[in-house]
């Protein structure tokens, strides 16, 4: 039986895609030491790209990834640097521990006192640990060899918005109680007719949108700043020629710095950020919201 014609023309265009898609991929990796005017072109960077990584090491079904190893990292500078700055304070602060007093008074006054007042100093350390540890994840990304910020893997943001979240669900729950934990998400002074429809989007604020958003926002700043120092760079780099291509390599490395520059600026107010609304949700969990 004879194909018809439409059927022969689909299957010719599929084995043609199939084959640039090959032509693509085998000219990948050559590309990346390409320069403008060499005719082999250069991939954009993007996912997966920058992105992915081969493990560092297996043990069984477990693989060990670069980010894991900078988490790890990061936790270890912010205990290491506390431990040197506390281990044996001095009346008058020098040092480690003057640098160490300013962060911690840094937390105090300017995120946990205006969010949550002096009832809630007890959360001063879980703070402190938390902005601090976002900040030299995020710091990552401008680190010679690393070159990558740890929360622009979803995972990372996402594992420390749950800590979060179970962390104000639980004081919310022991300081109202089960019951009047919900009751204090619905408003009390909206009329019936309105309440219906009021009343499950607060919950869907409290229960949903609020983590969700709390992760998604580190995460989105993080992973749209990598690829843009990304791109500027690999610009730079395949700008570089003989001609006039010369000229718009400098001036996407002046671009690569001045996006440096500003993703150092990024990097310290995402930890604020997400760190201050921590505190937030954390001394609301005390009382009735509305």
């Amino acid at each position: 039986m004879r194909r018809p014609a439409w059927a022969e023309q689909a299957r010719q265009a599929t084995r043609t895609l199939k084959e640039l898609r090959v032509t693509f991929t085998s000219r990948a990796p050559v590309a990346e030491g390409c320069h403008l005017g060499s005719g082999c072109g250069y991939p954009a960077p993007g996912y997966p790209q920058s992105f992915q990584f081969q493990p560092l090491f297996s043990i069984g079904p477990f693989h060990f990834y670069m980010p894991e190893l900078q988490a790890i990292l990061c936790a270890v500078l912010v205990i290491w640097f506390f431990w040197a700055a506390f281990a044996k304070p001095k009346l008058v602060p020098r040092g480690v521990q003057n640098v160490g007093e300013l962060g911690m008074l840094f937390v105090r006054d300017q995120i946990l006192r205006p969010m949550m007042g002096k009832r809630g100093d007890g959360y001063l350390p879980f703070l402190v640990g938390l902005f601090f540890f976002i900040w030299f994840a995020n710091l990552m990304e401008i680190i010679p060899v690393l070159q990558f910020p740890v929360m622009s893997h979803i995972a990372f943001p996402i594992s420390l918005m749950l800590m979060v979240y179970i962390t104000y669900n639980f004081v919310s729950i022991k300081n109202l109680g089960f019951a009047g934990y919900f009751k204090s998400m619905i408003p009390s002074d909206v009329p019936a007719g309105i309440l219906v429809l009021v009343a499950p989007l607060e919950i869907l604020q409290y229960i949903i949108v609020r983590p969700f958003t709390l992760a998604i926002r580190l995460f989105g700043n993080m992973f749209a700043g990598h690829i843009l120092v990304a791109v500027f760079t690999i610009a730079t780099w395949y700008l570089v020629s003989a001609s006039i291509g010369l000229v718009f390599a400098a001036a996407s490395f002046v671009m690569t710095v001045v996006l440096t520059g500003f993703e150092m600026l990024i990097q310290a107010l995402q930890a604020y950020i997400f760190t201050i609304l921590t505190a937030q949700y954390i001394g609301g969990a005390y009382e009735a919201a509305h």
